[in-house]
């Protein structure tokens, strides 16, 4: 099976998938045919026979899930499933809920503190997506905050914090790759030259701390709020936490969750650091969690954690060795629905990738535009955008299109340059972010306990207005020649504008 040009029907698939996703509102059929459609595809321009065009999407799933990074994800997935499972069943969830609320009053607090509890895991956008949902869900349940809220927050402090943050495995994936172009002394000096215009990060991460300060809900998350708050409607697909439910509390303390978390987190680090090199080879260890294997970091963390769990529970006899294991097993089923989409979305991106060439025809599409040297970085923003949200990846995106950028800009002044491969990442991370087949919306969905379609119908208004607000910054950029206060204030005044005007509307409409 060897890649082949297939021009604009490479778009098909994911516009497919994407297209019945939001009609239909479920996401495994959608992915499914987009996939399928990708066979065809692929098939027809090969001359290969009908039960090839049956197999080959099966081939491809078969070997995408095969890598040892998609497989060590689904690993941790499992482990984090029992992880949580048997911390709840031994009284840890309950008992911090219970903690948790005498502590945090209020709606307000419980939304700040998920979210600064989320940028402050800023290490791997999986861990975060996973381990703030199953930290918070007691809390916000409490104080009838929505699960798709919980879920926005959890997606809005992942990717967007991960790209700006100089410990993160993005922070190496992202310096490497702009070294590679040539136009940075080093790695380091090349990611930190894109942070202060990546527009969508900051303004996303300015916007999820706006809105769990004040009320200023607009469009379907209004609704869910507004069920959440006056009907008790969550719109939770997994069990209810209840801190409250005094007559089945189990004799576990906060304690019995904050360790195997806490622990998890730890060996994490320590697992990132050990396969980055760091006792091996002289670095730092920045050095070394820029070398890791993130997703083989997570698994070694998980199992470390579970293990921890099995001497906290069983010799306290919170549970028995018997429950323990049969909770492992439940854990694991509760990721079934997780497994399967991520499965499905992996290949359609793979099938998009290295098969159809999704990405090279964009790309070839952008250089042969002939742009305008001041709109360069607002329309590449928009372009690498679309091309994350079709293959629902930000790090396939900006791997493929920042050496395109780099020739489109060779020619430009050195600021529009830096601007314009901000604007790469940042359109990779907007794209990302709202994709329906995008693995970190997928487990955001996933640790809230959230309706994955609901999660994305409710998150992608709040995604497009900060988008907006970024493109017409990276307008202001490109026109003043890259002034950073210039191009930070156009955005943060146009995303308060539009807040706004959008949460009066929102607010009048619920009136009536």
């Amino acid at each position: 099976m060897e890649p082949i040009d297939v021009g604009i029907y490479s778009l098909l698939p994911p516009l497919i998938a994407i297209t019945l996703a939001l009609i239909t509102k479920e996401v495994i059929s959608s992915l499914m045919l987009g996939i399928l459609s990708g066979g065809v595809i692929y098939c027809a321009f090969t001359g290969a026979g009908f039960m090839d065009m049956v197999a080959f999407p099966f081939e491809v799933m078969a070997k995408t899930v095969g890598t040892p990074d998609k497989f060590n994800i689904i690993l941790f997935l499992a482990l984090l499933g029992a992880l949580v499972c048997v911390v709840t069943k031994a009284g840890g969830s309950q008992a911090y809920g219970a903690w948790a609320t005498q502590k945090i009053r209020s709606k307000r607090s419980a939304e700040l503190a998920t979210s600064f509890l989320g940028v402050l895991i800023f290490i791997d956008d999986y861990f975060n997506c996973l381990t703030v949902g199953t930290v918070m869900k007691p809390v916000t349940d409490k104080y009838h905050i929505s699960r798709a809220k919980l879920a926005y927050i959890i997606d809005t402090t992942a990717a967007p914090v991960c790209i700006i943050a100089p410990v993160s495995s993005w922070a190496a994936a992202v310096g490497s790759t702009l070294f590679e172009t040539g136009s940075f002394t080093n790695e380091l000096s090349a990611f930190f030259a894109t942070i202060p215009f990546n527009m969508y990060a900051i303004l996303s991460i300015l916007m999820v701390l706006t809105l769990s300060f004040t009320d200023l809900e607009f469009g379907p998350m209004a609704d869910a709020e507004w069920k959440a708050e006056t009907q008790g409607d969550l719109g939770a697909i997994d069990q209810k936490v209840s801190p409250t439910d005094k007559g089945n509390l189990p004799k576990g303390t906060v304690w019995d969750l904050i360790i195997p978390i806490g622990g998890l987190i730890i060996f994490t680090i320590l697992a990132m650091i050990y396969n980055g090199g760091y006792w091996t080879k002289p670095m730092t260890i920045q050095e070394a969690i820029g070398n890791c294997n993130s997703s083989a970091a997570l698994v070694l963390g998980g199992f470390m954690a579970l293990i921890l769990a099995f001497i906290m529970f069983v010799p306290r006899k919170l549970l028995s060795f018997k429950d323990f294991m049969s909770n492992i097993a439940t854990g694991i089923n509760t990721m079934v629905p997780a497994y399967i989409i991520l499965t499905l979305a992996w290949t359609i991106g793979t099938l998009c990738q290295s098969y159809l060439g999704t990405g090279k025809f964009i790309g070839m599409l952008v250089e042969q535009s002939h742009l305008p040297v001041e709109l360069i970085p607002a329309i590449v923003f928009l372009v690498s955008a679309g091309l994350s949200f079709s293959i629902g990846t930000a790090w396939g995106t900006f791997g493929i299109f920042i050496p395109i950028v780099v020739f489109i800009c060779q020619a430009a002044p050195s600021e529009i340059m830096t601007v314009t491969l901000a604007a790469t990442l940042a359109g990779s991370v907007f794209g990302d972010h709202c994709s329906p087949i995008s693995d970190t919306t997928i487990l955001s969905s996933s640790g809230a306990g959230c309706n994955h379609m609901q999660h994305v119908a409710t998150q992608i208004p709040y995604a497009t207005v900060v988008a907006i607000s970024c493109f017409i910054s990276y307008i202001v950029a490109g026109v003043t020649g890259g002034s950073a206060p210039l191009t930070l204030l156009t955005g943060v005044g146009m995303l308060y504008l539009l807040l706004f005007v959008l949460h009066r509307r929102a607010k009048k409409r619920h009136a009536k």
